[in-house]
């Protein structure tokens, strides 16, 4: 049989971005580092989720760690709900920042923190709910907003794998205090690498901003917040304050030259998307498989394939059948699946945590992610749907 040579990723940048790039290359003394295609990428991204402000970073875990670091300065540190089926970053931003995690099992229909299990692990020590919309499936629901909003506990969006995706027609990463994203390689769109930050909060913005470069006074938009520290400290250049001990996280031209590019067909790749997801469940065995996610405003740059049952025989059945067809995939999902089993997570909750998370142990196991990317046929999709079904 003819393998379906079909890689976990596929390389978003195309000729016409590569082409955006070389036009800017070739203009007189272009300057590469931080300066007017970052703030024009930030201002398109901003009209295109439809908030007020956002702050491009070097990549989605710098997103990551600079949101928490916001959390910590406007809230003080306590305890942050986080799920254990994530990818790391968001886990050790938490632990980076000084806060403690407090872990809440998934919905088996969207992959994301459960509502209900959220609630549950609220206490007066919560500062944040750290919400991770998984592989394009959205985790929001009215009775989280309402709760956080009558207990003024701010959320915080990863939208890392799921920008286009929806909840009431509005897009995820407008419902938060604070939103992240990522423009790595595999995701929906790319910078080769890249994050992004966006708020509708102008204190959090100009904190970021600071955030992003040292900690630098003079990166903050606002005028007066400049002549204010300007006056405190009389004795500083005032091009040389630094208000907060904060890293380098600043982006290139280059990558925000790209990104400009790769903004223009979001929309139409997202599409294509979603299309193509829901081919994959409309034709997978419902007998074998779970078919009933979440997919309402979903956009998936992945398929998500679990089984239907806990048949550990089974499983090693599909892996075998995807490697031998030329199937790429990763166990777990995107982030390898329970991050409570990992090490880093082991040395600092103990080794019996991962078992109070059944869903997530479920998905563990059980559970794959599979590329999904614009250029895929309806063709191929089903050929590898009949593979599957075949077992």
């Amino acid at each position: 049989m003819k393998k379906l040579d079909w890689p976990l990723m596929a390389n978003n940048i195309t000729r016409y971005d590569l082409e955006s790039l070389i036009r800017f290359l070739q203009t007189r003394n272009p300057i590469l580092t931080h300066s007017k295609n970052v703030k024009a990428f930030e201002k398109e991204w901003s009209k295109w989720l439809g908030v007020k402000y956002s702050i491009f970073v070097n990549s989605g875990a710098s997103a990551n760690l600079l949101s928490i670091q916001a959390i910590r300065e406007m809230y003080g540190l306590g305890e942050i709900i986080v799920p254990p089926l994530t990818w790391v970053s968001d886990i050790a931003s938490v632990i980076q920042n000084g806060f403690k995690p407090i872990f809440a099992d998934i919905n088996p229909r969207t992959l994301g923190m459960d509502t209900d299990e959220i609630i549950k692990k609220i206490t007066p020590k919560t500062k944040a709910v750290f919400l991770t919309h998984v592989l394009g499936y959205n985790a929001i629901t009215q009775k989280l907003l309402d709760t956080l909003t009558e207990r003024n506990i701010p959320l915080v969006e990863d939208v890392c794998e799921s920008y286009g995706a929806t909840f009431k027609g509005k897009k995820l990463g407008t419902f938060g205090l604070i939103s992240n994203f990522s423009f790595y390689y595999a995701h929906h769109m790319s910078t080769i690498e890249g994050g992004m930050i966006s708020t509708n909060d102008p204190n959090i913005y100009d904190m970021i901003r600071m955030f992003r470069a040292h900690g630098m006074v003079r990166e903050a938009d606002s005028a007066s917040l400049k002549r204010a520290y300007q006056k405190k400290y009389p004795d500083l250049n005032p091009d040389f304050i630094f208000a907060y001990p904060a890293y380098n996280m600043r982006p290139t031209e280059i990558n925000a030259v790209i990104g400009l590019s790769q903004l223009k067909r979001l929309n139409k790749n997202n599409k294509n998307r979603i299309n193509n997801l829901r081919i994959f469940l409309e034709n997978l065995d419902p007998n074998k498989y779970k078919t009933d996610f979440d997919t309402e405003g979903s956009c998936n740059y992945a398929f998500t394939l679990v089984c239907k049952k806990a048949d550990p025989i089974f499983v090693k059945k599909v892996m075998k059948a995807l490697k031998n067809s030329g199937v790429e995939f990763r166990r777990g999902t995107s982030g390898g699946g329970n991050q409570l089993r990992q090490p880093y997570l082991r040395k600092i909750i103990g080794d019996d945590e991962y078992a109070k998370h059944p869903n997530v142990e479920y998905i563990h196991f059980y559970g794959f992610y599979i590329g999904n990317y614009p250029t895929l046929k309806k063709e191929k999709i089903l050929k590898l749907c009949k593979i599957l079904n075949d077992l």
